[in-house]
């Protein structure tokens, strides 16, 4: 598999509707992508250039603070939710350092009053991404020939959506790894990344790079495990990891497009019983598999192939 087997998909037919060739195009291109290795990027979204430009550039000024300055942002150890500034523990390596920003009407968020326009521009980037993740389920729904709108129905409630700007320290002499391997447990993630780079996708035993186009705007779109299991499997939910460079910072902005907590979750219908496929998984809340993946990271194992992940849930054939 070569690097450019990551396809880029053109969105802009999908804001006319005088090309449906263009749409159809596009749409058989995500579903293989999809299908094959669950990850694929998207140009013409709808997301304005200048503003993610914006975004990163102030993300960088805001990061290159002193720590102090930074941990004004911080929610705090009483917080509901862990929405503000955060960074690796002290009895780790710096690997990174994030803002984390939630639904901006939910009240939770911390975000900098300084730089001045990076808490507007933050809140700017969290809607367009919203209505990305609306056309980018739209699509899915028609790549899988559900019924018109059933993503939609099952998943229109968008307050549980969350943002991060991220922040990878360069690599050590002896370590690289900015996130480890893994899968997205959510809908869909959207991931901008600097032009560093540092994203990689495991296929057939290789780590592809995915490697960015800023000058175009690229955004990376990954499924998640809500997706494979919907789809009993037709679409996958990548194994990927990032990787952080020697002597340079890397910036991005990932946006996880998720599911209500009280959601059930199993294979549907449509991939089963009505084509005579066993499921591969049983049915469980979204909130429960939500807390096994949290005790990951509160409770680590100390073998980190013993990680709870949506295997959990796999029937056994």
């Amino acid at each position: 598999m070569s690097i450019d087997s990551i396809p880029t998909i053109d969105l802009s037919p999908f804001f006319t509707n005088s090309d449906e060739n263009g749409q159809k195009k596009a749409i058989e291109i995500i579903k293989k992508a999809c299908s094959e290795y669950g990850f694929f990027q998207i140009v013409n979204h709808g997301i304005p250039l200048d503003l993610m430009s914006q975004a990163i550039q102030l993300s960088k000024t805001f990061f290159a603070f002193p720590y102090e300055e930074k941990l004004k942002y911080s929610p705090g150890s009483d917080a509901p939710l862990p929405a503000g500034y955060r960074k690796q523990p002290d009895n780790s390596p710096d690997k990174n350092e994030y803002l984390l920003m939630f639904q901006p009407q939910s009240g939770f968020n911390v975000l900098p009053t300084n730089p001045p326009d990076f808490r507007a521009a933050m809140e700017e980037m969290f809607t367009y991404f919203s209505l990305t993740g609306v056309l980018i389920e739209t699509i899915l729904n028609d790549c899988l020939g559900l019924p018109t709108n059933f993503l939609k129905e099952y998943n229109q409630d968008r307050s549980w959506d969350l943002m991060s700007a991220k922040h990878y320290f360069p690599a050590t002499e002896t370590e690289n790894i900015g996130i480890s391997r893994h899968e997205d447990g959510n809908v869909i993630t959207f991931i901008y990344q600097d032009d560093v780079g540092g994203l990689e996708v495991l296929r057939d035993g290789q780590w592809i790079p995915v490697v960015p186009s800023q000058a175009q705007g690229t955004l990376v779109v990954n499924v998640g495990d809500v997706i494979q299991v919907l789809t009993n499997k037709k679409f996958k939910s990548a194994t990927h990891r990032v990787t952080r460079p020697k002597r340079k910072s890397r910036y991005s902005f990932s946006y996880f497009y998720n599911l209500q907590v009280d959601k059930w979750v199993e294979p549907l219908p449509h991939f089963t019983t009505q084509i005579g496929e066993p499921p591969k998984y049983r049915g469980f809340l979204y909130k429960d598999y939500l807390s096994l993946r949290i005790r990951n990271k509160t409770h680590p194992p100390s073998n980190p192939e013993d990680e709870i992940n949506i295997t959990h849930y796999a029937i056994s054939t």
